[in-house]
């Protein structure tokens, strides 16, 4: 099986702790390693550097290099600028092709995985990962669906529904039809998906064959799709980089879920979910619901003091400075040297609005 993992992104709604200069996937959120090198041993050990791809920005290529020095440099893509998922998604399919080699497309099983998420069952994840692997060669499914079997009723995710259960493997593991796609439902929809058990959390995992996502891109987006095969056929040639730079910009900008997803047939999908203990910090706040859900609970990092305080997250990253919090119901403080944050957890958003409103002006640099 061969894995790419994508790290492209700007996670500005992590902000100030992740920055375009550094994004979240590259920063030691939880722990001593960041999100993508944890992404990256969770799949080494089983499938070998050779077999790992890393989707980035061009301006990221570099630090993914000093981050993941085992990898292959061929194995690190770069997008000269972000099209949307539909345009990353389909530059690295043709990548992996070209690694993989025409006559073996049909038998190549892919994962499609993000890397700035977290896990701490690893060993249900790698599990996972050999079933749908299993399933896809017994041509049980096209494409499988991998999700986390829901912790609490997080309105903050997108959704899985179970469809009709088909069959149990021989290490006990349930696959399923697969039912739909449900992003960020209303708190009220959630709660009675979490209570009947009828939906799982989508970690935007997946796994399939080369052939049959190539299938999908030459069905439902021919335009895109054949500039991404005139990028192809330049992988590995002195001219690579520059048919890339001339026919990327001008892909159309369109989610994957928009260009592909939406257009596979339910008969051709399963879904696998295990309690992978995955989780998302897409947010500050979803930062400390991954860190420890109970809404009781403080989450702290560096020199910091709390004190009656509930579901507060308080990050100081300057060893020099003490930073106190008292009284506090649902704020987040995040203290770095050069830009402090202090917002409730409600007004999450405003965050991202603000970064976005830095660009062009006198505060770009801060962005």
């Amino acid at each position: 099986m061969k894995i790419v993992i994508f790290a492209g992104g700007s996670g500005r709604r992590l902000w100030p702790i992740s920055r375009q200069k550094s994004p979240k996937q590259f920063e030691p959120i939880i722990g001593a390693k960041s999100t993508l090198q944890l992404a990256v041993d969770r799949v080494l050990p089983q499938y070998g550097a050779e077999n790992i791809f890393i989707s980035t920005n061009e301006r990221y290529v570099e630090m993914v290099r000093e981050q993941l020095p085992d990898l292959p440099p061929q194995n690190i893509i770069g997008e000269p600028m972000r099209r949307d998922l539909a345009a990353a998604v389909g530059l690295a399919i043709v990548h992996l092709s070209k690694a993989t080699g025409e006559g073996a497309l049909d038998k190549e099983e892919i994962a499609i995985l993000w890397g700035d998420n977290y896990m701490d069952q690893v060993d249900a994840f790698r599990g996972v990962l050999g079933t749908a692997a299993t399933l896809l060669q017994q041509k049980q499914a096209n494409i499988l669906f991998i999700g986390e079997t829901p912790r609490f009723a997080n309105s903050q995710l997108g959704w899985l529904a179970l469809g009709e259960k088909i069959g149990v493997m021989e290490n006990g593991r349930p696959y399923y039809r697969f039912g739909s796609l449900s992003y960020r439902p209303p708190q009220v929809a959630c709660d009675k998906m979490f209570a009947d058990k009828t939906h799982v959390w989508n970690t935007g995992y997946f796994v399939t064959t080369l052939s049959f996502v190539r299938g999908l891109y030459q069905q439902e987006q021919p335009s895109m799709w054949a500039e991404l095969i005139a990028v192809e056929e330049a992988i590995g040639q002195e001219k690579y980089d520059e048919v890339l730079h001339t026919i990327y910009p001008e892909l159309e900008v369109m989610s994957f879920d928009d260009a592909i997803l939406q257009f596979v047939d339910p008969s051709d999908a399963l879904v696998l979910h295990d309690h992978m203990g995955w989780s998302d910090p897409g947010t500050l706040y979803a930062l400390k619901e991954a860190i420890n859900p109970d809404p009781e609970a403080n989450v702290t990092k560096g020199q910091v003091v709390v004190k009656e305080s509930r579901d507060t997250l308080v990050y100081n990253y300057e060893d020099k400075k003490l930073v106190v919090a008292a009284g506090l119901d649902g704020i987040i403080i995040v203290n770095t040297e050069d830009a402090i944050v202090v917002v409730h957890k409600d007004h999450i958003g405003t965050v991202k609005t603000i970064v976005n409103g830095m660009e062009g002006t006198s505060l770009e640099s801060y962005s």
